[in-house]
């Protein structure tokens, strides 16, 4: 398994750019509800794909750094949590919610490439979709001044040149 500082190198080599980041901080999440949410309307004994798909993620994010992947659950579950709620009280809705969602939290991350210049990282490496939640906490730790050992880690891959070719024409925070 590739560690955390190799994934966040990976993606932040094409996400460079700080609007480009900004549009993501409000583009991921709009499309993990989205996800959650449409996952939600299937309900088997109490139980969602929404459900299986947090705790699958949530183990995979504390493989790769248990502090992050501890602090990621927060917010992820209170996705979920609304989600369920919605799923559960208007399955109808959640459908064209979770569209909305999704339809919208793309395009605002595809104005961030636009903004920088670049493409998205997925279309080079889908898991890379998988990378973003802990990459945005990431970068928020790092701008508290928290995790300065894993932030140097990633600007010295960075630095490199690991990731040539990837985020063109940008000039790294790192």
């Amino acid at each position: 398994m590739r560690s955390l500082s190799d994934h966040m190198a990976s993606y932040g080599a094409y996400h460079r750019d700080p609007r480009n980041r900004a549009t993501h901080y409000v583009g991921v999440p709009l499309i993990i509800f989205a996800l959650l949410l449409a996952l939600s309307v299937p309900r088997w004994e109490g139980l969602t794909p929404a459900m299986s798909l947090v705790a699958l993620g949530g183990v995979y994010y504390l493989m790769l750094d248990l502090r992050l992947g501890l602090a990621l659950l927060l917010p992820v579950l209170l996705l979920l949590w609304a989600a369920e709620a919605l799923a559960g009280w208007a399955p109808m809705l959640a459908w064209a919610v979770a569209a909305g969602c999704f339809i919208g939290g793309w395009a605002v991350q595809l104005l961030g490439h636009r903004l920088e210049g670049n493409r998205p990282a997925l279309l080079d490496n889908l898991f890379q979709a998988v990378i973003s939640p802990i990459f945005l906490l990431a970068e928020a730790a790092f701008a508290l001044g928290w995790r300065e050992e894993l932030r140097k880690q990633v600007a010295s891959r960075l630095r490199m040149g690991d990731f040539a070719g990837a985020g063109r024409g940008c000039t790294s925070r790192f």
